[in-house]
């Protein structure tokens, strides 16, 4: 292993990577793949691919499918909600974080495998790799964030993160291909049909995951801090996340936006994780195959996504940045509303393309706005972030919770859709009120 200086092209390069080995678990797990499977496997239909039943026994109770997985994902969020404030605490005072990274790493991927065993009479193990393969991402993104100041120089840190994701990007849609090609052309590879390949398309995620990676480890250092772990430190994410929401009553802009981002954040997330549940269970696909349109809505919302951040950036600059995020929350509502009545692929399709066109924008447009509004003299901006990611992430739980109850309530995910418009609404009103300028600068922290 070389010992290579920090700013080093090598080691920025080799850091980067490690986007190009963890972001097929995103495309693959979260968004294609599994959550097709996850349909064909829990849902029931006709010989005319009508829905007999979408209910599966679980630990003693008779659930919707759609409610079951939102549960497991709601439950995934919180504990990394918890867990998330106790890792960044110790990230910079361990000796050796590259093993808590590679640990995160490889129960993460090791989950994904595990799917390939997912089955409804072992429904408790596929859900539990499902759980793990979720905190295994998340957490190890912690560690692998926290190396940035660490490798990179400021003026060379937004350019790396950059090649990050566009590595990331390239690489997972790579994956999604090859497992694409594998599952449609099952054929060619001597497959019965594309049960199979399915399942092995969640062992080369863990496999591409696993293997990438090893490239990221072997340049990049252990850790640049030796301090023992004491109980403050294992504790001061905590501590830092109640200063920050104590200093907020100095900030009424900022505190009033973070209310409004919350309200709003929490639908946002919840659309785009059960985007795919949604199209299994409500599209009539007739003949067409609904993993083919499916993924290619998944490829087209990531593409559009692309140009509507581009387009959200240059409208925040003509007409500022909270006027154009009200904007974009009553597109979101658009959206929701136009979901409740869509029954085609082609409805799909054009719910995808907005849904791409405002989802990247959103998500930018909210993180830089926070960004702007942070106490000029602040010290502590990683702290205000990890408030931030903590407070995105609960939002994700809430959201997922009150979708499934109101899936499990009504029996229909339509009604969960329209039910999310509620967030979006509070959110432009709470937007509304957010004032235009702050009337205290200074940051209580930095005194």
């Amino acid at each position: 292993m070389e010992n290579l200086q920090k700013g080093s092209k090598k080691l920025l390069n080799a850091w980067a990577f490690y986007d190009w080995a963890n972001s097929v678990y995103s495309l693959v797990i979260t968004s294609a793949i599994f959550p097709i499977f996850y349909g064909a496997i829990t849902i029931i239909k006709n010989d005319e691919g009508q829905i007999i039943s979408d209910k599966v026994q679980f630990l003693g109770f008779n659930l919707n499918n759609d409610s079951l997985i939102s549960y497991v994902t709601a439950l995934a969020f919180l504990a990394v909600s918890i867990l998330s404030p106790f890792l960044s605490g110790i990230s910079d005072y361990v000796g050796n974080k590259k093993s808590f990274l590679k640990f995160f790493c490889y129960l993460g991927a090791i989950s994904c495998i595990g799917l390939f065993w997912f089955s409804l009479d072992y429904l408790w193990f596929g859900l539990l790799c499902y759980f793990l393969a979720l905190i295994g991402f998340w957490s190890s993104l912690v560690f692998y964030n926290s190396y940035l100041p660490d490798i990179a120089f400021q003026e060379q840190q937004d350019k790396i993160s950059a090649k990050g994701f566009s590595l990331g990007y390239i690489g997972s849609v790579i994956l999604l291909i090859i497992c694409l090609v594998m599952i449609l052309k099952f054929e060619w590879f001597g497959f019965e049909d594309e049960g199979l390949p399915t399942r092995l398309s969640f062992v080369l995620t863990g496999v591409w995951w696993i293997g990438f990676s090893q490239y990221t480890y072997y340049y990049l250092p252990k850790g640049n801090k030796k301090q023992k772990i004491t109980k403050n430190v294992l504790f001061n994410g905590y501590k830092e996340l109640r200063k920050i929401w104590n200093s907020l009553t100095h900030h009424k802009r900022l505190k009033r936006y973070l209310v409004a981002f919350f309200t709003y954040s929490m639908a946002v997330q919840t659309v785009m994780l059960i985007a795919t549940y949604f199209g299994i269970e409500e599209l009539n696909w007739g003949d067409q195959d609904p993993t083919t349109g499916l993924i290619v809505s998944i490829l087209l919302i990531q593409l559009v996504a692309v140009f509507g951040a581009t387009l959200t950036s240059r409208l925040a600059i003509v007409i500022g940045n909270i006027r154009t995020l009200i904007i974009l929350n009553i597109f979101w509502i658009v959206i929701c509303v136009y979901a409740y009545f869509i029954i085609t692929p082609q409805d799909f399709y054009v719910a995808a393309a907005g849904v791409g066109l405002v989802m990247g924008g959103i998500q930018a447009l909210s993180r830089s706005t926070y960004s702007k509004m942070l106490p000029i003299n602040t010290l502590d901006t990683a702290s205000y972030f990890s408030f931030y990611d903590v407070a995105e992430k609960i939002g994700i739980v809430i959201g997922m919770l009150l979708y499934g109850i109101v899936a499990e309530i009504t029996g229909s995910v339509r009604s969960s859709i329209l039910f999310l418009v509620i967030f979006f609404v509070i959110g432009v009103i709470l937007l509304l009120r957010v004032p235009k300028e702050e009337s205290i600068k200074k940051d209580p922290l930095a005194a």
